[in-house]
């Protein structure tokens, strides 16, 4: 009947598993089209959750799409088609990376070097921003014994790169917190003062994100040849954005 019908889309759309459900009847595999779940489902908010879950199936399926990752939220579908590396979304400017899973482009550092980093005795796996493990089954990082028998240098040094890579994405959230506070006045002056802030705090911004994913660069290529180069720039960079 209809309103047992109903009640058994509604419910399935509620719990996100719409997309591929099928007739209630055990064995009867048939898959109730757009048009029957429309035409039997009569709340309007329900439906606006249906069309979002068609919607979210059909970027799932394409292999060329996919959304945008800024954390902060956003609904804008992106076009992989080849760009790969630091491609920005036309509704919140957000750039993304489509060659890993780190959810902003990372220049200088490669997808390699934001991959989660692993112990190579007990393959304990940890988060390179926040030091917390992938998985719960490893309590302490520094109590491995592959890791204690090494030289104690080489956990101060990442410390100390991961301590700096932490103050850059700090002061680049300042700089956006800034920017949005600038931004907000109701009644803005149309003195260049204001102006050059905004612009200013954009330079901040993408200065910082440089800086903190240089010191990932920094840390994974510490012997190479282009390293003094790499540092002189990376200690240019920090000196004028410490000035602004």
């Amino acid at each position: 009947s209809q309103p047992c019908w109903s009640e058994y889309l509604t419910t399935r759309i509620e719990q996100n598993m719409v997309v591929n459900c099928t007739c209630p009847i055990s064995e009867c595999r048939a898959q109730p089209t757009a048009a029957f779940i429309c035409s039997i489902v009569s709340s309007e908010e329900i439906i606006a959750k249906y069309e979002k879950a068609l919607l979210r199936g059909y970027v799932e399926c394409c292999s060329n799409l996919t959304w945008c990752t800024n954390p902060q939220g956003c609904d804008q579908i992106l076009l992989k088609d080849g760009l790969g590396y630091g491609v920005a979304c036309s509704k919140c400017s957000w750039i993304s990376c489509f060659n890993c899973n780190f959810p902003e482009a990372h220049y200088p550092a490669s997808c390699s070097h934001m991959s989660h980093m692993t112990c190579a005795k007990c393959n304990h796996g940890f988060c390179w921003r926040c030091l917390k493990p992938w998985r719960p089954t490893h309590k302490d990082y520094y109590n491995c014994s592959a890791m204690v028998s090494k030289a104690a240098w080489q956990e101060k040094r990442f410390q100390d790169y991961n301590e700096r890579c932490t103050f850059h994405h700090r002061a680049r959230e300042f700089a956006v917190s800034l920017r949005n506070r600038v931004s907000s006045i109701s009644e803005m002056p149309k003195i260049r003062t204001l102006t050059f802030v905004l612009d200013a705090c954009k330079v901040l911004e993408q200065a910082r994100k440089v800086l903190a994913y240089s010191c990932v660069y920094s840390y994974y290529n510490q012997d190479t040849e282009s390293m003094d180069i790499v540092e002189q720039q990376t200690e240019s960079l920090e000196l004028h954005t410490n000035a602004l």
